[in-house]
């Protein structure tokens, strides 16, 4: 069984409210709680061989969905902290993105271009593992749009319950407040831990 994280570190966090916070807190327990029943409603479909049902199709389709939402969320709460940090164009990811985007002026610009793209979703900073190459890209769903064998670097979300309840549709100051709380020495280590 999956726990949810506790991120109440969080809270205080400048530009974002505690309200918002704590609702995307309880928001991420529900895809904690919603992952647990499909793991435990597939293996008792499973368990009564009722594998060619049309239950056990949709809730084995729906994992996807609500899996990624537990982790997509993980990822994004344990990529920020209060004052944030500066990118280092000397560290390795930072070197890994003046080498591919130029400077980290250019990587951000263009991070920034993905997020405020029309729609809902993710914005996340990939690393290709076979490539070594880097993206940033937009994910539409949870579990639709995303670079098999890649390893999510940075992640953002942009569905309008990480900002509404702040900025009303103004998703161009979330952004950023976003930026402004990167907590950069965690995308370095997700970036080491592959590279």
């Amino acid at each position: 069984m999956y726990e949810a994280k506790k991120f109440d570190h969080l809270l205080g966090l400048e530009g974002f409210s505690d309200k918002l916070l704590t609702n995307h807190f309880t928001l991420y327990e529900g895809y904690v709680a919603n992952t647990n029943k499909a793991v435990d409603a597939i293996a008792g479909l499973l368990a009564e061989d009722k594998s060619g049902t049309p239950e056990f199709a949709e809730i084995t389709r729906r994992f996807g969905w609500e899996f990624n939402g537990m982790r997509l969320h993980e990822l994004y709460f344990e990529n920020m902290m209060k004052g944030g940090s500066v990118l280092d164009a000397n560290s390795p990811l930072g070197q890994k993105i003046v080498e591919q985007f130029g400077s980290i002026e250019n990587w951000e610009k263009h991070f920034r271009a993905v997020a405020a793209m029309r729609g809902i979703g993710w914005v996340v900073l990939y690393l290709d593992n076979e490539s070594g190459k880097m993206y940033n890209m937009w994910i539409n769903e949870h579990d639709g749009g995303h670079l098999s064998g890649a390893t999510p670097l940075l992640v953002m979300d942009v569905f309008e319950h990480a900002y509404i309840t702040d900025y009303e549709i103004k998703r161009a100051a979330y952004i950023d407040a976003f930026m402004k709380n990167i907590c950069f020495h965690v995308a370095n280590a997700r970036f080491s831990l592959v590279n």
